[in-house]
């Protein structure tokens, strides 16, 4: 998998797992204490991200960071 598909894959989980809980970008943002616009850059598979924050993500999600990664294969 390429980086650039790795970063989209991980943004589109991050966002159907973020809508489940029914949390706005910016909701999600104020609770791990990051700006709306770089949740959204997330996202959209626009930047890396660190572990530290795919904790942050998973806690504030209530899920298991694990989740996050659980990719499609084709």
């Amino acid at each position: 998998m390429l980086d650039e598909d790795f970063l989209k894959e991980f943004g589109f989980r991050l966002k159907l797992y973020r809508m489940r809980a029914k949390l706005t970008q910016a909701t999600l943002g104020e609770m791990i204490d990051i700006s709306e616009h770089r949740i959204s850059q997330i996202e959209n598979g626009k930047c890396n991200v660190t572990l530290k924050t795919v904790n942050k993500i998973a806690d504030a999600l209530n899920i298991q960071a694990s989740k996050l990664f659980l990719f499609e294969r084709e």
